[in-house]
């Protein structure tokens, strides 16, 4: 009898973890979210909207029924003197439930000034000259929101490594593109903007970069895959 009842203990824990497995798909929907459904404006350079980077959208699609817009243009930063800047960007967009500001590597890697984080604020007056840096560049898009769509959210993606040199990738380069990230979350901590530390949470190194990056500075179909995993969980639960 008890052999018996062990038998149909083990076949109900099988059928249990079946029937699991079914409910709980990798592409299941996270209607749970407060951010289910809405609709997305992306702002940034080549690493936001170059094809591969759809493997990451697809995701968001998929698993929060988002609507997206891609307002991203290749070689662009937040500097004003960086490409079609993230601040032309902004100042062509329309009103969305949520914005997504998608740092690219061009600020760092074109050598345009990183600035402090009051750029561009009440602190300066607003000053235009301080567009030039990226710091005041985010300041603004920031700002060029809130007067669009006072509701709007607002998210911020830091920049992701670069292996074009050691600074790209190094969190303890003191002059690398950790600085230029530093900033970046130290703006968002002003103005109470949740982020995705993409830098330090991407998962990327030197050791994986030729399985998840088509070259030094952009990812490959996996590579998005990968960040767009992430990108989900912050997405749906952000803090």
């Amino acid at each position: 009898m008890k052999e018996a009842n062990k038998y149909i203990l083990i076949l109900f824990l099988l059928f249990s973890n079946t029937v699991f497995a079914q409910e709980q798909p990798e592409g299941r929907a996270i209607k749970s979210s407060l951010n289910y459904g809405k609709s997305v404006a992306v702002f940034g350079g080549s690493v936001s909207v170059i094809p591969a980077s759809d493997s990451a959208k697809i995701m968001w699609k998929e698993r929060l029924g988002m609507e997206i817009t891609n307002y991203g243009v290749g070689g662009a930063g937040f500097s004003s003197l960086q490409g079609k800047s993230l601040q032309q960007q902004v100042d062509e967009a329309g009103v969305f439930d949520i914005y997504i500001l998608w740092a690219s590597t061009n600020d760092y890697t074109n050598k345009r000034e990183n600035g402090s984080y009051t750029d561009y604020t009440a602190f300066d007056e607003y000053d235009p000259e301080k567009l030039k840096t990226q710091a005041g560049g985010i300041n603004y898009c920031i700002k060029k929101i809130y007067e669009l769509n006072p509701n709007a959210t607002i998210y911020f993606f830091t920049s992701s490594k670069a292996f074009i040199d050691r600074g790209g990738y190094d969190p303890l380069d003191p002059n690398g593109m950790v600085s230029y990230v530093d900033l970046q979350k130290k703006i968002c901590e002003l103005h109470g903007i949740p982020y995705l530390d993409q830098f330090t949470l991407g998962g990327y190194n030197t050791h994986n970069q030729a399985l998840f990056y088509r070259d030094p500075i952009h990812m490959n179909a996996e590579g998005y895959k990968k960040l767009g995993a992430l990108q989900v969980a912050f997405l749906a639960f952000p803090q």
